[in-house]
């Protein structure tokens, strides 16, 4: 149980990783959250609690990003933003925006699936962070979004359209709601959220920024406005920075709950959860009276046994968790595997309880960061040591694999085979700005070719890497600051490759995969 937490509380945050944009919904008794997958396969996570406050990891909403040939390089930015989650006619909806396509919509009758493939609602660049409104009084279905600069020149406004009920169409051309650019000291309006309560139209968003932002909450009798507005939620003199878009939820008894996402760094957006009631004025409160809260009373829900989304992997069958995904699309099936044979992208299935990774060629074997072929997991968000072990089974002359720390910057340690035939332990590194990677300490010998692989990850997401070659762990290397891309915080990483070339060139394997806390 985390420290400061009791049987009737709990200790914020209550997802402490990056489950970047988290939106949630409740089925019955059960509440379910996804988040930003951006350009990574599986896309679109999806976590399942009974509390609110205990989550685990239940699948992927989307196989591969599409189209399948934009997203077969690492694009760690881009792909799927902000997405919405929703009931409505006993199927589970996601809208979400591409920032280079448009906004996307799919749905099914299970949270397990099967999910159908991505509807393409509306084109266009900048067009994000969509979210379905079905109003159960009049029929009517409605969609809000926002707009990424970058692409489309504009920001700070949302814009709203009808929508066909059945999801597949918008009805207009759209019209500003709410228009940022017009509230005093707004900017950076995004992520709305869409509701209705009480005879009024809501569109929960933040505002100013992931890092020094608030939360806001807009108001109206009809949907196309006018809104007035009101922050619901800010840092004040809390140590949480932003707080930033997350979602509303109602309990079967009537309790009010808010989850929303804090940015930390190399740790990414990591999910809090806030207490919320309804004013005598008809506004939100949320947290302690707007302010965020660390430690707090659960949720009137019955007892739940703790959990948290899965870190550790003893690859069972051959097979990873759910809690890997891949820097970008995985290739198609082989035609000879088709048939049922065991295959997931560059991981081949068998029956015993390992990981076999082929060592893919590449010219970018030298930069992580361009890679498809690496399998990642979120940093944790506190301090631990991660180990995994490693044999190198291919023979082929610069064949290496290993265990990483993936962002701007990176580093990796892990085995190589040598000109001499040799394995030998290599551990690399390449700071943001650097095009290729270089040594991070003298390369040496693992004539076993096996090593026990290990970075402890410290305060601030310092690592710190070690190898046990067959005589004990023994430090490598200087300590390494673990850094995000622009929107995904740091990642773990397996990964094995070979020089470029043709023909096969062999394969690693990984055992015992384990994340244990400091």
């Amino acid at each position: 149980m985390t420290a400061g937490t009791t049987a009737q509380t709990y200790t914020n945050p209550v997802l402490d990783a990056d489950w970047s944009d988290p939106d949630v919904v409740r089925a019955g008794d059960d509440f379910y959250l996804t988040a930003s997958s951006f350009g990574r396969a599986p896309g679109l996570p999806l976590l399942h609690s009974r509390d609110l406050v205990n989550w685990t990891l239940v699948g992927h909403a989307l196989e591969r990003l599409e189209p399948a040939a934009a997203f077969a390089t690492p694009r760690h930015d881009c792909g799927v933003w902000a997405p919405s989650l929703r009931y409505h006619d006993e199927r589970f909806w996601i809208f979400w925006g591409d920032p280079d396509q448009g906004l996307f919509q799919i749905n099914a009758p299970s949270i397990r699936g099967p999910w159908t493939r991505p509807h393409l609602l509306k084109a266009g660049r900048g067009l994000i962070d969509a979210c379905p409104l079905w109003d159960e009084e009049t029929g009517e279905a409605y969609l809000v979004h926002a707009w990424a600069k970058s692409r489309s020149g504009v920001k700070n406004r949302l814009t709203g359209h009808r929508m066909r009920p059945d999801g597949t169409e918008l009805l207009d051309e759209g019209k500003v709601i709410v228009d940022g650019d017009r509230i005093p000291g707004w900017f950076t309006l995004e992520g709305p959220k869409l509701y209705r309560h009480d005879g009024w139209f809501w569109i929960f968003a933040p505002a100013g920024g992931v890092e020094t932002g608030w939360q806001g909450a807009f108001r109206s009798r009809g949907f196309f406005g006018p809104y007035e507005e009101r922050i619901v939620l800010e840092q004040k003199d809390t140590g949480v920075n932003g707080p930033h878009q997350g979602g509303w939820v109602r309990t079967p008894s009537g309790e009010d709950w808010f989850l929303h996402f804090q940015q930390r760094g190399p740790y990414g957006r990591v999910v809090h959860l806030q207490p919320m009631s309804w004013g005598q004025d008809g506004w939100p409160v949320l947290g302690d009276d707007g302010a965020p809260v660390t430690e707090h009373r659960r949720p009137a829900l019955p007892p739940q046994p703790p959990a948290a989304p899965a870190t550790d992997d003893d690859f069972p069958g051959g097979r990873f968790g759910r809690q890997w995904q891949w820097t970008a699309n995985p290739p198609p099936l082989p035609a000879s595997l088709e048939r049922g044979d065991a295959h997931d992208g560059w991981a081949t299935h068998h029956s015993g309880d390992e990981l076999r990774l082929t060592c893919v060629r590449s010219a970018d074997a030298h930069d992580l960061r361009r890679l498809p072929n690496v399998l990642t997991q979120r940093l944790p968000g506190k301090p631990c040591a991660v180990e995994v072990e490693l044999r190198l089974d291919s023979d082929e002359p610069g064949a290496r694999a290993g265990l990483a720390v993936l962002g701007d910057a990176f580093s990796w340690i892990g085995l190589q085979r040598g000109t001499d035939g040799i394995a030998h332990l290599v551990h690399r590194f390449a700071e943001g700005v650097a095009p290729a990677e270089r040594d991070a300490a003298h390369p040496r010998l693992a004539p076993e070719g096996r090593a026990r692989l290990r970075v402890e990850i410290g305060a601030g997401a310092r690592c710190r890497f070690a190898a046990d070659t067959g005589d004990g762990f023994r430090p490598s290397g200087p300590v390494f600051a673990a850094t995000p891309w622009r929107w995904v915080g740091a990642l773990l990483g397996l990964v094995a490759l070979a020089p470029a070339g043709t023909g096969h060139a062999g394969a690693a394997t990984f055992t015992r995969f384990t994340v244990t806390p400091s």
